[in-house]
């Protein structure tokens, strides 16, 4: 009986706080009050509704009774439909109980308890899908994201090394070689998979829940650092190291080279593959909730981008020398052509400070490329090296030079960019009189023009160290040859024209005018008929023997000099060749035809007459090989 009448008065009170909530509106207490009458004042069947036997407490009950027995049993949920459905009621019932006044404390109490308990679990669950879902990449798939994109190659041969002297490339007449490889470049939208796309439904369910718990900062931390321990390990796959700026800056060149060219191919599959990718997984797992979802990205990426930002900052404000501009030319493109990616996938507060650190690096990449630069010009006009090559070969500074502007010319676009017009600092400048149209003329072809002329100079000084005149005018064609023939067969002559080939081919055909006259000058004055006489006097046997014997001591000094000489180009020494032949064997023939018959009947008369013109041409065939002749072999082929 005490029972039924404490029942009564819980009913009562129960009654009295509806109605009193129901106040508020007359109508809605109209409508209750009717609701009420039609239990027929039968107060054990309300006592029974309230103390849970109506449907709502039912389902409460049943909820927090499985989300109970789960907390304190399996660590994984088994059916997780099931949990969530719970999960659902308990949310909802907290959020009807949110809204009112005056609700019942202790229902609050419990609900508020086995959602708290829920949120943990759920955590647990989202972190274990998240980690036992996650897909392992490795070397190939993520490199391979690069294959199946769209590929440009650019490449090009440079000598490398400490000093200008030591550099040699892979050329036509041998030599070791260096080539850059610009590498790999991606084009069009590529995609990896960086969750199993089963467990993103599930996922987005539990973060769904979470986030309209009030739990979205418990599962952002949790996917943030699951998904950035995933970023460094193919940071650590593609070869990017965490690095200091000191540590950078102690690596010597050839290992930072390498780690450069693997930093550049980082940074194309990082951008346009990882970081969309982990963009478009936290589209779907957040999908609820924009500022969760930017968070999310932002937390997750934040470190990767930073990791690989500190690398280009520490390469840029590095120590500067010729070698690295194109690799660091390299880190400007790769950070200039992500920049617009940077800025689609940032595009909340802190996202924005990610992309001026983006700016700020490129910046930087962009000042030391043209430092840099600045550098190799400085290096090219102040070589002063006082060695003359023997045989007046082809010097290295210009093997070196020749081929680093070459390879200057694939970063036309980004040196325009970053180099000042050198056309309005100096309008009147005398190396522009050789170009075809000076007045249209970029910066970058400026300012090759000017490396070029100061090479040029550099050589015109370097020939001077020749005793020999002749062999100064070989050094002069050897060199402004191999000037010609790399800006004739490369992207240099769309910037330098025609009409500077020709100018400088037509200094080389004067050169070669000059080598005639100073090599050949002295035994040509071997065959003039002066001072000879008419008649088989002896005196003029006397003459004619000396001139015959002068011709033959001034040929075979020539034979044997020249032949150590080198002329690379197969071209121009076969021109060399037939102008020698063209204006030495008509003049030698000549003599020995009118002169010779003199001396063939006398004592020793092979002693003067040695050669015959077919000797003479088959002798001079060995000139300019670089292969040395021994005088003591010469011998009259004809005998």
């Amino acid at each position: 009986m005490a029972t039924t009448v404490e029942g009564q008065d819980r009913v009562l009170a129960t009654a009295q706080q509806i109605v009193k909530s129901l106040n508020i509106n007359t109508k809605a207490t109209e409508d209750m009050i009717l609701i009420l009458s039609s239990f027929d004042n039968r107060l054990s069947n309300i006592t029974d509704l309230i103390d849970g036997g109506g449907e709502i407490d039912q389902q409460f009950t049943t909820a927090e009774k499985l989300i109970l027995r789960q907390d304190s049993g399996d660590s994984s949920l088994t059916e997780i439909s099931d949990y969530l459905q719970a999960v659902d009621t308990i949310i909802s019932l907290t959020e009807t109980l949110n809204i009112q006044s005056d609700c019942d404390s202790e229902v609050m109490d419990r609900a508020e308890n086995a959602l708290q308990l829920a949120m943990s679990k759920l955590e647990d669950e989202f972190l274990h899908i998240l980690i036992t879902n996650t897909v392992a990449l490795d070397v190939d798939q993520l490199y391979g994201s690069i294959r199946r994109g769209s590929m440009s190659f650019a490449g090009s041969e440079i000598e490398i090394g400490d000093e200008f002297e030591s550099y040699r490339e892979d050329d036509d007449d041998g030599g070791s070689g260096y080539y850059h490889d610009r590498g790999l470049s991606l084009g069009g939208d590529v995609y990896v998979d960086l969750v199993q796309a089963d467990a993103i439904k599930e996922l987005k369910s539990i973060a769904d829940r979470m986030i309209r718990s009030g739990y979205e900062k418990e599962c952002c931390q949790v996917y943030s650092n699951v998904r950035r321990d995933v970023l460094d390990e193919c940071l650590s796959i593609l070869g990017v190291e965490r690095l200091s700026i000191e540590e950078v800056q102690r690596i010597e060149w050839k290992i930072l080279d390498e780690k450069m060219k693997k930093w550049i191919q980082a940074v194309k599959i990082v951008v346009k593959v990882l970081l969309y990718g982990e963009k478009r997984l936290c589209e779907q797992v957040f999908s609820e909730s924009e500022l969760i979802k930017e968070i999310s990205f932002v937390e997750t990426t934040k470190g990767c981008v930073m990791q690989l930002l500190n690398f280009g900052e520490a390469v840029a404000i590095g120590q500067r020398s010729s070698e690295k501009l194109f690799r660091i030319l390299d880190m400007y493109d790769v950070v200039a052509d992500v920049l617009s990616d940077f800025e689609m996938l940032f595009t909340d507060e802190a996202g924005e400070l990610v992309c001026n650190e983006v700016k700020v690096v490129l910046s930087g990449l962009g000042e030391a490329a043209i430092g840099t630069f600045i550098e190799f010009e400085n290096a090219v006009k102040g070589e002063n090296s006082r060695r003359a090559l023997p045989g007046g070969e082809i010097h290295p500074v210009t093997r070196y030079v020749m081929n680093y502007i070459k390879l200057l010319v694939d970063y036309s676009d980004s040196l325009n960019t970053l180099l000042p017009n050198s056309r309005d600092e100096d309008p009147n400048s005398k190396e522009l009189d050789d170009i075809d149209s000076g007045d249209t003329m970029s910066p970058i072809s400026c300012r090759l023009l000017s490396l070029i002329t100061s090479l040029e100079t550099n050589l015109e000084e370097k020939s001077r160290l020749y005793d020999d005149s002749a062999l100064r005018y070989i050094f002069l064609m050897n060199n402004i040859l191999y000037i010609v023939q790399k800006v004739k067969d490369s992207e240099l002559r769309n910037l330098l024209g025609d009409r500077w080939i020709r100018k400088h081919r037509g200094q080389i055909r004067q050169w070669h005018t000059s080598y005639l006259r100073s090599a050949w000058g002295k035994a040509l004055l071997c065959l003039k008929d002066d001072g000879i006489g008419g008649g088989s006097s002896s005196a003029s046997k006397l003459v004619l023997k000396e001139r015959f014997k002068n011709f033959n001591a001034c040929f075979e000094e020539i034979y044997r000099v020249q032949s150590n000489w080198k002329v690379p180009d197969g071209q121009l020494r076969e021109e060399l060749r037939i102008s020698i032949s063209e204006k030495v064997l008509p003049a030698y023939r000549a003599f020995v035809g009118r002169f010779g018959s003199q001396l063939d009947s006398g004592r020793h008369a092979g002693k003067y007459v040695k050669y015959t013109p077919d000797d003479l041409e088959s002798y001079l065939s060995d000139l300019f090989e670089g292969k040395p002749a021994v005088l003591n072999n010469i011998k009259r082929k004809g005998t």
